[in-house]
């Protein structure tokens, strides 16, 4: 699925590798003018006619290449950004739970020595960890612990 900005991107980049190759063309020519002739007053006309357009069209190129690239990034993500909000609501159907459907819902409450928070069991911070044990209901009271907020645990719960 390639979107409609995507397609009109690559016209950009190829037209700033275009104006480098013509840019760097250029540059040889004028080069080539200048070591050829021996007075400055005779090098001069391939400075203003191939060098100075030659370096310009480099500068030009490059001003294109990084624009264009930087588009072409920008529509790769807003494509993917697309695809992730067109499928979440498939998932949310497949799993028959609503958008709005709480993370963890288990009420026995866990903590982990040393944290700052406490959890629902089943809330994916603490699920399977070994050193989780259950909440002391002291550091609760005394505000040392707070409720975590992806499984948002009540006080009440406790």
């Amino acid at each position: 699925m390639r979107t409609a900005r995507l397609r009109t991107v690559h016209p950009v980049i190829w037209a700033g590798w275009a104006a480098l190759a013509a840019g760097a063309v250029l540059c040889v020519i004028g080069w080539y003018g200048v070591s050829g002739e021996r007075f400055a007053e005779r090098q001069l006309p391939y400075l203003a006619s191939c060098t100075v357009p030659g370096a310009a069209l480099i500068i030009a190129g490059s001003v294109l290449l990084t624009h264009g690239r930087g588009a072409l990034a920008a529509a790769r993500v807003e494509e993917l950004y697309g695809l992730l909000v067109a499928a979440e609501p498939a998932d949310a159907e497949e799993s028959g739970q609503s958008p709005t459907a709480p993370l963890a819902v288990s009420g026995d409450l866990l903590m982990v020595p040393g944290g700052t928070l406490w959890h629902r069991a089943d809330c994916p911070l603490v699920a399977g960890k070994a050193e989780a044990v259950p909440v002391d209901v002291k550091l609760v009271r005394s505000g040392e612990l707070g409720p975590c907020p992806i499984c948002e645990p009540a006080e009440a719960d406790h």
